[in-house]
């Protein structure tokens, strides 16, 4: 049977990020995708027009259809949008023997809020603890601790205050900062440095999401979190390569660029 992860997050309806974005990651990287709605978003290439989130029963619901039944092997979250959801889906990953990937989406790639303020002392204490690994950017990390990342150097105090709040493991992401793209990944005792090219392309929306279903699918599989973050993160540089122009504005990440040189799931 393929390994199953679930993504629990926001729908994008340009297609570029959120619930669609997690869904093809999954499948290019062999593993059998399903999915927990906790918004709608009218999105496109210029930014998000409108988001209505779920009620929590609704997410409940879902999560508890496909795990009682179905069963996963990862659970990645990421548009949890404000406090009453957090605190619910931290609840039932907390309650689920599967690694789970939180992405603490709080803007999205334009700028737009994604997340209520009044929601993120929910996610500092019931969400994080709930993690196996961390993915914040540097503007989450901004938000979620007030450490603002201004170099490679400083990367390491952000990931010790992330971890404060009780995840196994920190990524985090320097994508934001100047020359190669640099992230940290950390559970406080090893330290892992990865570093890619900084690519020429502007279509990059939904890196992040794409990120952390790309480590979610290899945890799936059986790997230790070193192993998966460092493969995801050859994946997502090799998405980003081959992002598109798509719309009047930042066109998406290539989400199949593996399955067309015939190396998906390697």
């Amino acid at each position: 049977m393929k390994p199953r992860v679930l993504t629990v997050a926001g729908s994008d309806s340009g297609g570029g990020a959120g619930i669609q974005a997690d869904l093809k990651t999954m499948l290019a990287l062999g593993t059998h995708g399903m999915s927990v709605v906790t918004a709608v978003t009218a999105q496109n290439s210029l930014g998000v027009q409108g988001a209505w989130e779920l009620p929590v029963d609704a997410v409940r619901a879902q999560y508890r259809s496909v795990v009682d039944d179905i069963g996963v092997q990862a659970v990645k979250t990421g548009m949890l949008a404000s406090a009453e959801l957090v605190e619910a889906v931290a609840d039932l990953i907390a309650g689920t023997d599967a690694p789970a990937v939180v992405d603490p989406v709080g803007v999205s790639k334009h700028g737009d809020a994604l997340l209520a303020a009044s929601a993120l002392d929910s996610v500092r204490t019931r969400l994080l603890p709930a993690a196996t690994v961390a993915t914040p950017n540097l503007d989450e990390v901004a938000q979620l601790t007030g450490v603002h990342v201004a170099s490679r150097d400083d990367l390491r105090r952000a990931a010790g205050a992330v971890l404060e709040f009780g995840p196994r493991w920190a990524l985090i992401k320097g994508g934001h900062l100047s020359g190669d793209a640099v992230d940290l990944l950390t559970d406080g005792t090893e330290e892992h440095w990865l570093s890619a090219p900084r690519l020429d392309n502007r279509h990059t929306h939904g890196t992040g999401c794409t990120l952390a279903s790309a480590i979610a699918a290899h945890l799936a599989r059986g790997e230790s979190v070193p192993a998966a973050v460092t493969a995801a993160k050859a994946y997502v540089t090799g998405a980003i390569a081959a992002g598109f122009s798509l719309g009047g504005g930042i066109g998406p990440v290539d989400h199949a660029w593996e399955l067309r040189r015939g190396t998906a799931g390697r």
